[in-house]
């Protein structure tokens, strides 16, 4: 006999939101990869597929004021950060009304007045920049919270270490996002790392952890909204690891030669989206029109910023240096 699903411990209309998220987010990506295929997105391209129920889950535990810093597989954090479906899909195609004017591309999505600072390329790279915002808001006497996503693989990197331990030594309000989808760009983590205990890592330089299951969106909210509030309480920082899985390859480039297909395949019964609908259907919460018209109403945000990236503009010819290079004024 299958057990029921357990109930969902958050109030409905945001279970309801929640949902909602992660299916502009699932919606969002398939487009892209729709338009990867026709060539329309160029370069590289991380989807986030399977990973929805992490960045649904945390962005509404944050404050505006507080500061978002992710990595290249950031399109979902962008979308729930507030920036709108256009001026991130026109960035991905390079368009003028894109949110760095089509400069950035898919993995530099930036956003001053949503206090979103990337879209990190470099693996790790946005571990010392969440360091530098959050020891600037403690020299400003602000109180606010610097999240910081990145993935397992950054773990290894130099760079995890010197921030875990300047945070932790100036105590600084860095709420570490650790996204763990077991494989970073193509390596599994026991295959990399010595110490697969990526919280073991982190209670080194004394920073209190957690461990929370990613593909249940209700946790991960619950889990994000005590976090923040520790490290508001604490001012010092708190590291999360949100254990997720990618239901796609690492980018569009990746053969996905090292992991089964079977394994995919039974992470995939575990789906933040099918699961979570489960459970609301099992509490008289949903029904399948009102999953219906969700994910409806979410396929029309992502096609009209599709309609809307494809009517952009390219950036002139004659623009190409702006804010790259000044000449030097004549002597």
């Amino acid at each position: 006999m299958t057990a029921a699903p357990a109930p969902v411990p958050l109030p409905r209309e945001l279970a309801l939101r929640l949902l909602a998220s992660m299916l502009l987010i699932r919606r969002f990506e398939e487009r892209c990869a729709a338009l990867y295929g026709e060539q329309k997105i160029r370069g590289f391209l991380h989807l986030y597929i399977g990973e929805e129920a992490v960045a649904a889950g945390v962005m509404p535990a944050l404050a505006a004021e507080d500061a978002v810093v992710a990595t290249y597989r950031e399109h979902g954090h962008a979308l729930l950060r507030g920036m709108s479906p256009e001026s991130v899909m026109a960035e991905m195609f390079g368009k003028r009304e894109g949110c760095c004017r089509g400069r950035g591309g898919s993995m530099h999505l930036f956003d001053a007045a949503t206090r979103f600072y990337g879209g990190n390329a470099i693996v790790g790279g946005g571990l010392p920049l969440a360091v530098g915002l959050a020891l600037a808001d403690r020299m400003q006497g602000r109180e606010r919270v610097t999240a910081c996503f990145f993935g397992e693989g950054a773990v290894a990197e130099g760079a995890f270490h010197e921030s875990m331990n300047l945070a932790a030594l100036w105590r600084l309000p860095v709420l570490f996002c650790c996204e763990n989808n077991l494989y970073a760009m193509g390596t599994a983590l026991a295959r990399s790392e010595s110490q697969t205990d990526l919280c073991a890592k982190a209670a080194s330089y004394g920073v209190p952890t957690l461990r929370v299951d990613g593909m249940d969106v209700a946790a991960v909210h619950q889990a994000a909204v005590t976090a923040r509030q520790a490290v508001l309480e604490s001012g010092a920082p708190l590291f999360a690891e949100f254990q997720t899985y990618r239901f796609r390859a690492h980018s569009m480039f990746d053969p996905e030669l090292y992991r089964d297909k079977a394994e995919v395949e039974q992470w995939k019964q575990r789906g933040p989206i099918h699961n979570f609908t489960a459970r609301l259907k099992a509490q008289g919460w949903l029904s399948e029109e009102e999953f219906l018209e969700l994910d409806r109403q979410a396929g029309e945000r992502v096609e009209a910023a599709s309609a809307a990236a494809e009517a952009g503009e390219w950036e002139p010819a004659a623009d190409l240096l702006k804010d790259v290079y000044t000449p030097r004024e004549p002597a």
